[in-house]
């Protein structure tokens, strides 16, 4: 009696079969498929990160800007809250309260110079005085010791970040 090897009785010599090839080639779409949906999360989140390390850098650029000068207008002192006559430009601000309702698009940097590369960014700046005993609570223009900066950063229109801060005026 002879014993039959299956490969013998079909006559295959070895190999794959045609369901085992299919079932690799279907396995191996479905990793690919993982791996380049991966890649687009991967490259999104790369996105977002640079977004918002820009936004963090324009936000430093304002408080570095605003970090020297007064809270009030050293010449008018609490008579004018906000850009006083003839200061057109970030160059000519003399106090904090003179970037009170700012937007600068393109932004600016610590010098005051617009930076043009990051032209989809701009920069809103509030000032506001706020109640010494609580600083989330505004109170009218000079009428405190304290004032809250607020920066917004937007990219097209839409906000990436933003940064409060208190100053006291000295």
């Amino acid at each position: 009696m002879k014993i039959y090897r299956r490969n013998d009785r079909f006559g295959a010599k070895g190999g794959f079969t045609l369901l085992e090839a299919l079932l690799a080639v279907v396995l191996i779409g479905v990793s690919l498929t993982a791996i380049v949906a991966a890649m687009g999360a991967y490259t999104q989140v790369t996105g977002a990160g640079l977004n918002l390390s820009t936004a963090e850098f324009l936000i430093e650029e304002i408080r570095e800007l605003s970090a020297a000068l007064p809270a009030i207008d050293p010449d008018t002192g609490i008579a004018t809250f906000g850009v006083e006559t003839g200061e057109g430009s970030v160059a000519d601000y003399d106090d904090l309260d003179d970037f009170d309702g700012q937007t600068f698009s393109p932004p600016v940097d610590v010098s005051g110079t617009a930076l043009t590369a990051f032209s989809a960014f701009s920069q809103q700046v509030v000032v506001e005085n706020v109640s010494a005993s609580d600083f989330e609570n505004v109170v009218s223009d000079h009428s405190s010791d304290f004032v809250r900066v607020t920066v917004s950063i937007l990219l097209n229109g839409n906000q990436v970040s933003s940064a409060s801060w208190i100053r006291a005026r000295l």
